[in-house]
């Protein structure tokens, strides 16, 4: 039963914690640099600022009218009163006040008292005054002086509300004093009574005496509750810790600023980290590559050092001119793979395609042609990219007369077409001369007799497509062979262009024999090339021979199929 295709790729199916750590080690650089950069800002930063002290003193407020048995209400409406004094103490007018009787000038709150912090805390009934600045003396003076000029304040505002009360109590019993100092003299100045007018008289005086005296003492009673009834509505306000001289500033914290701007950097290279890990649209692994496609990845060929993608010569054969070089052994594991997938039918046609163009599907079929003839073969490559044709380029033979005459021709004879390889066994179709149809000269019975003719004189056909998405021909060729092998690089291609290669195939049911991960590179993504250029030099060494390549002299090795080479392609094709 076939798998289907996803329509959304999935992510690697690996241990996360170990997916994690790879991308962390591959980012490292980033993440170190990112790290140093902000620590080493940070503190250079800290070192070139202004130091700030800090003085700190702490007042209480008590709002309860009975301070000897307070309620919870008392309680809670003090802690009120200390959030209401908190906001009053830093205003406008108390803090020019502080300025006035230090003789300090009005601007001093914007130079050398940085910050003013008045806060309550929380469930008590405390304030802290704070001052910081940077002269440690000027700090502590400012936080002592601001309580006792707000304490000021404070009582003169409350004991207003009393003041006019007071005064005309005060001066009624002036007056009354007045009256009854003036009553005792005229008493005093009669003496004893002559007459019965003297009685009347003295008696008029003394009665008038008493009423003053007796009003004396109401209105003095009077007073002497007001003041009881002012003495107790005002609020204690009282410092219970005064300021010190700091010793050491506040700030900058020189250590503190660098290990949290070190943090800081390293977070913020690892949120950039990740986003672009997110916003990467490219295949991440040869796993999810197989997760994509629902078909087995056969192998993965690293990027080829000092070859430039642009320029196709015999350098890109690299399997014929350096047979020990460790992706000379990532070709013949993608050949023995090959032939494990087909080992019950044999495979005798292959079609190499990619979702895109320049993805190296044209290096990739000549290599694996290579690698094929040295396992003694009989292999024909056929150039049927009739429309970019390049084959001819990297074997340096001629492009004409190829694949385009051979089907125009009279006579189906492909034979006479063919061109020698640099291997006895191996022959190059090339693409011949350009033609204006190429679907439809590649889609004609012509080309399928071909295709069954070359199958009746060879081992093997290995036919170099142009990419899937491009044009329908890879579409067409691919109906003419046994299985497709996909080309995927892993540097440009996306996980949607991989999906959308694997439909096309399939709805015109062709069959899928799996994927090459081409142009790995140990920068970017290659966790498995790790692994797999690590097996082979330390196997082969400098000096070793891969096996499966020509011996100096350019003779092919035997045709073993066991030993080393089964038990590579045991490690390298996944379950």
């Amino acid at each position: 039963m076939q798998t289907a295709v996803p329509r959304l790729s999935p992510r690697i199916q690996e241990n996360e914690l170990r997916a994690y750590a790879l991308l962390i080690w591959r980012w490292l650089w980033l993440i170190l640099l990112c790290t140093v950069v902000a620590g080493i800002t940070a503190f250079l930063t800290s070192r070139l600022s202004t130091p700030i002290y800090q003085a700190t003193a702490t007042l209480l407020i008590n709002e309860a009218r009975s301070p000897s048995a307070a309620s919870y209400t008392d309680i809670l409406t003090s802690e009120r009163v200390a959030s209401t004094y908190s906001q009053m103490m830093t205003q406008r007018p108390i803090l020019a006040q502080v300025a006035d009787d230090l003789g300090l000038p009005p601007d001093i709150w914007e130079t050398d008292i940085t910050a003013i912090q008045v806060t309550s805390v929380r469930d008590t009934q405390l304030v802290r005054v704070s001052a910081e600045g940077t002269d440690p003396n000027l700090v502590m003076t400012v936080a002592n002086t601001l309580p006792a000029i707000f304490i000021d304040k404070m009582q003169e505002i409350q004991t207003a509300r009393y003041a006019v009360s007071k005064q005309n109590l005060q001066e009624q019993l002036a007056f009354l004093e007045t009256q009854i100092a003036d009553g005792k003299t005229q008493i005093d100045a009669m003496g004893p009574p002559q007459s019965g007018a003297d009685n009347l008289t003295l008696s008029r005086l003394e009665e008038a005496q008493t009423q003053y005296q007796s009003s004396y003492s109401g209105l003095l009673q009077n007073y002497e509750t007001l003041r009881l009834a002012e003495a107790q509505s005002v609020d204690s306000i009282s410092v219970v810790e005064p300021a010190v001289l700091p010793e050491n500033h506040i700030r900058p914290r020189t250590l503190n600023n660098t290990l949290l701007a070190a943090i800081a950097g390293a977070m913020l290279a690892l949120g950039v980290i990740f986003l672009i890990e997110y916003l990467d649209d490219r295949v991440r692994s040869p796993d999810e590559l197989s997760a994509i496609l629902g078909a087995p990845w056969l192998g993965v060929i690293a990027a080829m050092p000092d070859v430039d993608e642009k320029t196709f010569d015999s350098r890109r054969l690299i399997t014929q001119q350096q047979p020990r070089h460790p992706i000379s052994e990532s070709f013949r594991t993608l050949r023995t793979n090959l032939q494990f997938s087909s080992v019950d039918t044999g495979l005798r046609s292959l079609l190499l395609t990619s979702a895109s163009p320049g993805e190296g599907k044209t290096t990739m079929a000549a290599n694996l042609a290579v690698v094929m003839a040295q396992a003694g073969r009989q292999v024909v490559l056929v150039d049927a990219d009739l429309r970019h044709p390049v084959q001819h380029k990297v074997f340096e033979v001629r492009r004409s007369p190829g694949l385009a005459d051979a089907l125009l021709g009279e006579e189906m004879t492909p034979l006479a077409y063919l061109q020698p390889g640099p291997l006895p066994n191996l022959r190059i179709l090339t693409c011949g001369h350009e033609v204006p149809n190429p679907a439809e000269l590649l889609g004609s019975r012509r080309m399928q007799e071909l295709i069954q003719r070359l199958q009746e004189e060879v081992d093997l056909i290995i036919i170099d497509s142009p990419p899937v998405l491009a044009v329908t021909d890879a579409q067409v060729l691919g109906r003419l062979a046994q299985g497709v092998l996909l080309v995927v690089d892993a540097n440009t291609t996306s996980r949607n262009e991989v999906i959308r290669a694997a439909e096309a195939m399939r709805q015109v049911n062709i069959p899928l024999l799996g994927a090459v991960v081409n142009r790995l590179s140990t920068s970017s993504r290659g966790y498995y090339y790790y692994y797999h250029s690590y097996y082979q030099k330390s196997y082969y060494g400098d000096g070793g021979q891969g096996e499966g390549g020509p011996d100096q002299n350019g003779a092919s090795p035997p045709k073993s199929r066991g030993g080393l080479r089964a038990r590579r392609s045991s490690v390298a094709t996944p379950d």
